[in-house]
């Protein structure tokens, strides 16, 4: 399952949500890819006052603050469905 984090350096927010989602990866079989906001301009027009920015599926999980607790519910329920 691939899971997106919108992010950019010197982000405090980012660095928590890194390290929240590399925990996460030793209960889920996730893939975390990184995308930094300042390499793509509509990424940066779309996330630059929102980041950190959880996305999975193509939707928007969670964003700001991670907590990581919508992310856990989305993973549950994708891996009680196949």
């Amino acid at each position: 399952m691939e899971v997106v984090l919108y992010t950019k350096n010197g982000c405090h927010l980012c660095d928590d949500a890194k390290k929240l989602l590399a925990e996460m990866q030793s209960e889920f079989p996730l893939q975390l890819i990184e995308r930094d906001i300042y390499k793509n301009d509509e990424w940066l027009e779309k996330y630059h006052l929102a980041i950190p920015v959880v996305e999975m599926d193509g939707e928007e999980v969670e964003y700001g603050k991670i907590t990581g607790i919508p992310l856990r519910k989305r993973l549950l329920l994708k891996i009680g469905n196949t």
